[in-house]
């Protein structure tokens, strides 16, 4: 039987693995762990993916079960749950000054978007994203995409260094 106390332990191990895209943050930083919980024998981790098709899903489910199996616990399951969906809003003040100082731009606060419906229109109105090296707010995109779908990339028009960006979703 696991007890309460096993799931903190659990908890705290879970916590603390790195994201696979973005070793910079631990699961706890990005806000996909959603909760550790025992059920009689079994450690159970629940995950939120930053989208629905997140590529790394699989691989933090199995680096989730090598280190609590590493760390004694027998059996452990690792759920997904989709609803709600996470939202960039997750990402704790500690994960997104990890992203600054990786040279990664993280996305905006809520209270930076519009919230409710949002109006499709020919051009994209784009938030200013400003530079993690020099903190310049004169960049531009220049791809929509950068090394996965949740990053896009920037050229900082100051210092002219490239740097991505995570979206906010």
């Amino acid at each position: 039987m696991v007890t309460v106390t096993d799931a903190a332990t659990a908890g705290k191990i879970a916590a603390a693995v790195p994201d696979p895209e973005l070793p910079m943050l631990t699961l706890a930083d990005l806000g996909i762990l959603r909760g550790v919980r025992a059920e009689g024998d079994v450690v159970v981790v629940t995950i939120t993916p930053t989208y629905s098709g997140c590529p790394a899903l699989r691989e933090i489910a199995g680096d989730l079960r090598y280190r609590l199996r590493q760390a004694g616990f027998a059996h452990v399951e690792v759920r997904s749950q989709l609803a709600p969906a996470w939202t960039s809003d997750w990402i704790t003040p500690s994960g997104r000054r990890k992203l600054a100082a990786a040279g990664i731009a993280p996305p905006g606060a809520a209270g930076q978007r519009a919230s409710g419906p949002v109006p499709l229109t020919l051009t994209a109105a784009l938030r200013r994203v400003g530079c993690p090296r020099c903190g310049s707010q004169r960049t531009t995109q220049t791809a929509a995409f950068s090394g996965t779908a949740c990053k896009a990339l920037y050229r900082c028009d100051e210092c002219r260094e490239p740097f991505e960006c995570i979206k906010d979703i």
